[in-house]
């Protein structure tokens, strides 16, 4: 009897981890991805905390894994819509989107200077624009050119298609619907930030001087306040912890990572732009473990002074841009205003919702894991807030739970 393979659902760093301990344990996997690449959020990042390494170097170790073997097969731009049956003889229904650039795209590049349309380029969260034609990034797994359907003139223009010297462009492509047998499910389904257009009052959308902890990510600051600060003088970041996290009105739970990964953006922008002087508005400084090394590095950091009090209010200064933020100093028991270059405003983790019949949600979004049914398991960011280190030790441990329900299934 043909063993039957594993099911990840989410080619973040958690279904990317899981995919690969399952397969190199002898594990056939199916890996369902929605976007038209693997990575994920992490993909995203600039650094990783606590290390503040480029994710790039973890992301291609595992990339390299996926391509050396041929137990795991990549679905990406595809849902999942249905799943059916009990545990070790599931049937899962598959949606696959139009695949618009096929396996034979050598990624040349000859077709982005021909498509005439742009689009906002959600890996830098909208800070920067693409062809509709285009590669997410030099480590981009698959490493080909993908067409954002959405926004390509397919009807009214082929320039990419008279191009492509390698066939790889079909602009008729269909989206497939097909069905799979698989043994079990691991949910890895992911985050996605909290809007920060829902919270008004801290001035998101009014200037591109207010950003969030993501976009961050993707900005060279460097560069970004050489344009904004006369010579001789230097740029203040302000930092609003738990924008829309802990508030009934908005998450009303802790996002879990927010606090470190403020503390790494003070060190980059310390590290890029050494005469920053920045000001960080805190709740409560949760971090913990060897994090508390980073928080020790900021605290000795004479340019970084962390405020006790959450920000109520941030405007956009007319003329000039700078954003007046207004604020609490509760250990000294007072309201201040302060002018910034830039406000970041460390919005909380939304998890992914994925609508199978199977998977109840709490109250706040995120799986309720012990009301699944059996074979099915879920991980990192789709239980609760999570970060990368977390996140690849709930799929390691998930893959054990997998592998032993496909062993029985095997011997059935």
């Amino acid at each position: 009897m043909r063993t039957k393979p594993l099911l990840i659902i989410g080619g973040g760093i958690s279904g990317i981890t899981a995919a690969v301990e399952a397969a190199e344990a002898g594990m056939e996997v199916i890996l369902v991805e929605k976007q038209p690449y693997l990575g994920g959020r992490v993909s995203r990042l600039n650094r990783y905390f606590p290390k503040l390494c480029p994710p790039q170097c973890g992301l291609e170790i595992n990339y390299r894994r996926i391509r050396n073997n041929m137990r795991i097969h990549i679905l990406i731009s595809s849902c999942v819509e249905e799943i059916t049956g009990i545990k070790g003889n599931f049937s899962v229904k598959i949606r696959k989107s139009a695949q618009y650039v096929n396996d034979l795209c050598t990624a040349c590049g000859e077709c982005v200077p021909v498509c005439p349309v742009e689009r906002p380029d959600e890996l830098f969260y909208g800070t920067r624009r693409t062809k509709a034609i285009y590669i997410p990034d030099e480590i981009t797994f698959p490493f080909r050119y993908t067409i954002d359907g959405e926004v390509c003139l397919k009807d009214n223009c082929s320039e990419c298609l008279k191009i492509c010297k390698y066939q790889a462009i079909n602009l008729d492509a269909r989206p497939e619907i097909f069905t799979r047998e698989i043994s079990a499910v691991i949910l890895a389904t992911g985050w996605r930030p909290y809007d920060a257009r829902l919270i008004p009052e801290l001035g998101f959308g009014t200037g591109d001087r207010i950003v969030t902890n993501v976009q961050l990510e993707k900005l060279d600051v460097r560069n970004l306040f050489k344009s904004v600060r006369p010579e001789g003088s230097y740029p203040v970041i302000a930092f609003a912890q738990c924008a829309g996290s802990r508030d009934r009105n908005h998450l009303p739970y802790c996002s879990g990572v927010c606090c470190g990964t403020t503390l790494k953006q003070a060190l980059m922008i310390r590290e890029q732009v050494p005469e920053s002087r920045m000001r960080i508005f805190y709740i409560d400084l949760r971090v913990q473990g060897r994090n508390e090394d980073v928080l020790t590095r900021v605290q000795a950091d004479p340019n970084i002074e962390l405020v006790k009090g959450k920000v109520a209010g941030a405007t956009i200064q007319h003329p000039g841009g700078l954003v007046e933020v207004e604020t609490e100093d509760i250990l000294s028991n007072r309201k201040i205003r302060i002018t910034a270059d830039m406000l970041v405003l460390a919005t909380g983790m939304v998890p992914e919702q994925l609508g199978l019949e199977q998977v109840r949600t709490l109250n706040n979004g995120y799986i309720d894991a012990s009301s699944l049914p059996d074979g099915f398991f879920a991980v990192g960011n789709a239980v609760h807030p999570a970060d990368v280190s977390t996140s690849v030790k709930e799929a390691t441990a998930a893959v054990l739970r997998g592998l032993q329900v496909v062993r029985l299934a095997d011997r059935r």
